[in-house]
């Protein structure tokens, strides 16, 4: 294999930009070729940042509590919170609602929405997180926990998440037993689907079969990361890059299951309040607000964007914009990067 592009690379903090302003929660991004962007907001819809910068708010039906919540935990448990985002084949925004627990699509232009799925055999979703389109126009959906506050999951002891594959209108578990579910990723040829156990906490990747089975559970990368993560995404070379939420760090880990970390701006002491009291079996909502960064409060995920694809977009969970840095490689397309 040829030389890593990333060898020797970490981000210059004194190159980093920013885009939007006024976001609330952005930490989905999704990237189209002409530059736009749209993030994920807790208003209740997408941002739509326009090449030239400027930005549109578009809420679907039900409008979000965030802005008007009394504290940051009400803030972050209750209400429509657009998290996940995906492009269906047409260009509507597919999300996977944290909030209403729901998966949900939403046009692009009037923010019209209607429920794909809340229920799973008769029974609620549960926390429902991200969603993935694959090549075939299937959605991959991970519901991280059935706890309706998820900040009560965040515990090495909590094993109840799992994914389920939606197609032909119909949703069905395909993994289960994963320590709160988090983003998922193909690699280049969908051969294996990789998932964040943000409690792992690690990276866990399973065979996938055409007709949607996973099988051949692994760990990639290191067992644990010392630190929670969310989101994924990969490079080109195979590099899966990922962010450590709360801690705010964003790695790599390449294809030989090296980690390297390119950015750290976590805070050392509410880093180690926050690991003491997750190894003990639970962190605070307490110690968890207390911890992160500056760049933008709880790193949450990496989107490659660009017309090369080496813009890297920071999406996050506190942060009220969008840091960018450039990566000396592009980003995997995604499936809707040819599409439109």
């Amino acid at each position: 294999m040829p030389a890593n592009p990333l060898d020797g690379f970490v981000v210059d903090r004194t190159q980093i930009g920013y885009i939007g302003e006024g976001l609330q929660r952005p930490e989905c991004i999704l990237a189209e070729r002409d530059g736009s962007l749209w993030a994920a907001d807790a208003r209740g819809g997408v941002v739509h940042i326009r090449p030239d910068g400027s930005q549109e708010l578009i809420t679907q039906n039900d409008p979000g509590a965030f802005a008007g919540a009394k504290d940051d935990a009400t803030r972050f448990t209750v209400g429509t919170l657009p998290n996940g985002l995906a492009f269906d084949r047409n260009g509507d925004i597919v999300i996977s609602n944290f909030g209403t627990d729901r998966l949900e699509l939403m046009k692009r232009g009037t923010g019209r929405t209607t429920v794909l799925a809340d229920t799973l055999d008769g029974k609620p979703i549960g926390k429902v997180n991200f969603v993935l389109r694959d090549s075939r126009d299937r959605l991959w959906l991970t519901i991280s926990t059935r706890i309706v506050n998820w900040m009560e999951a965040i515990s090495p002891n909590i094993v109840d998440g799992y994914i389920a594959l939606y197609e032909n209108g119909r949703l069905r578990v395909v993994a289960d037993d994963i320590a709160f579910t988090n983003e998922i990723r193909f690699d280049a040829n969908e051969e294996w689907l990789y998932v964040v156990e943000t409690c792992g906490p690690k990276i866990t990747r399973f065979r996938a079969a055409p007709d949607g089975s996973l099988s051949d559970r692994q760990t990639f990368g290191p067992e644990d990361h010392g630190a929670p993560i969310d989101g994924i995404a990969f490079d080109a070379h195979g590099n899966l890059w990922g962010t450590h939420v709360m801690m705010d760090r964003i790695f790599a880990i390449t294809p030989e299951g090296e980690l390297r970390i390119i950015l750290d701006d976590h805070d050392p002491w509410t880093s180690r309040a926050l690991m003491r009291e997750f190894r003990a079996g639970g962190a605070s909502a307490e110690v968890m607000l207390a911890a992160g960064g500056r760049i933008a409060p709880w790193f949450a995920s990496v989107t490659f964007g660009g017309e090369d694809l080496r813009t890297v977009y920071i999406g996050s969970l506190r942060g009220t914009r969008i840091p960018f840095f450039r990566s000396p490689v592009p980003g995997l397309p995604m499936v809707h990067w040819n599409e439109r």
